[in-house]
């Protein structure tokens, strides 16, 4: 059980000719049909698809109440102009005709290539054909239809007191932080408001979507959703954040171990900087740097790119105090290499989880990118696109 695990939802998935063979159509809904409070964090790139603008003008409209989300793989209906905006409206109105709202309580989310225009006949004729349920199979079918070059679905749950939260997503490739190419839907049936509701999301997915980075490339599309029933307790704010980051946390490495061409896991975990936000800075750099992460891929701990990187960026850096460690072992002080236990640091390299620490010795700023190392399977991946 994933995104129906919370009670009052539903959710169906099916192959309705977007994609040549493969489930690319899904739903998720609640069960009476009515709007509950909803909350949603979108992609900041300013080439933003159809369907992003339309559910951010939909969500505006219903003072962030929804009924549901119709969601598209195979198909971006990113860079098509006003028809795709239109699409997109036709989406959420077929979609709301069958559920019984208004068109502005149904959201909708594309994903795929992008500049293609969309198969808007195919897919509202599988609208007609979705049937929302509960249960496993229900769960199953709808986060298969919303892959994209995943290999495997994503989905998570989380049993807080007194309230419950389950999620579905996709993503797998051009990841980074401030969302990655992404879906993620959530569905809780705490009794929150949409203003409670939004605060939380947006704190779990700063936490969590926002610290994973594959290659450094935001999407057109990325979005996170989620719906609350109000079916059980109305818990505090904290406690809901807490169940919301969980899941959050346990999709996005989902999405690391998927990641296209992956065959480790790296966490760059910087302490010691002025802030946290030039911790962080410092840790996506470090991270979205292709020769550190070939040298990850061939497990070697070329501390050098990690310092130069480090020292490259606008953050406060001193070659003098920043120190380095591998899985636990400091192989690296004041800018030059120091005694350390290379088979240790051997062993840990040729793991499929690489744990980095920089402690740049300047304030008790801190943060962590979640991210993988690069190697051919990326390049085989996206060297043909459409």
């Amino acid at each position: 059980m994933s995104v129906t695990y919370a009670q009052g939802f539903m959710a169906a998935g099916l192959h309705c000719g977007v994609k040549r063979k493969r489930p690319d159509l899904a739903i998720i809904a609640t069960e009476d049909g009515k709007p509950v409070p909803t909350a949603a964090v979108f992609t900041k790139n300013r080439f933003a698809a159809a369907p992003v603008q339309v559910s951010r003008d939909h969500l505006q409209a219903s003072n962030g109440l929804a009924a549901g989300v119709i969601v598209n793989s195979g198909n971006a209906n990113a860079g098509t102009g006003e028809p795709g905006i239109r699409d997109a409206r036709a989406m959420s109105k077929a979609a709301a005709a069958a559920l019984g709202c208004t068109p502005e309580e149904m959201l909708v989310c594309s994903t795929g290539v992008i500049g293609k225009t969309l198969p808007i006949d195919a897919i509202l004729s599988g609208v007609g054909k979705l049937a929302p349920e509960s249960g496993k199979a229900a769960n199953a079918a709808a986060a298969k239809a919303i892959l994209t070059t995943d290999t495997v679905t994503k989905q998570a749950k989380f049993d807080g007191e007194g309230f419950s939260v389950g999620a579905i997503a996709k993503g797998s490739g051009m990841l980074r932080p401030d969302m990655a190419t992404m879906l993620a839907f959530i569905t809780t049936d705490a009794d929150v408001s949409p203003e409670v509701l939004s605060r939380v999301l947006r704190a779990a997915v700063d936490d969590t979507f926002n610290t994973l980075t594959v290659d450094g490339a935001m999407s057109t599309n990325d979005t996170v959703i989620l719906m609350a029933s109000g079916r059980r307790e109305a818990p505090s704010e904290a406690d809901l954040e807490a169940g919301i980051r969980a899941v959050c946390e346990d999709l996005a490495l989902q999405m690391a171990r998927d990641a296209e061409g992956r065959t480790k896991i790296v966490r760059v975990n910087v302490t010691g900087a002025a802030s946290d936000s030039e911790a962080r800075q410092v840790a996506r750099s470090i991270a979205e740097n292709q020769l550190i992460k070939c040298s990850w891929h061939g497990s070697d701990p070329y501390w050098g790119r990690i310092l130069c990187e480090a020292g490259a960026g606008e953050a406060q850096f001193d070659p003098d105090k920043a120190r380095l460690s591998y899985g636990g072992v400091e192989i690296a002080a004041a800018g030059v290499e120091i005694d350390h236990d290379s088979k240790a640091v051997a062993k840990h390299m040729a793991g499929e989880e690489i744990e980095i620490l920089l402690d740049l010795a300047l304030g008790a700023g801190a943060g962590r990118i979640v991210t993988v190392d690069l190697g051919p399977g990326y390049l085989k991946e996206n060297a043909q696109t459409s």
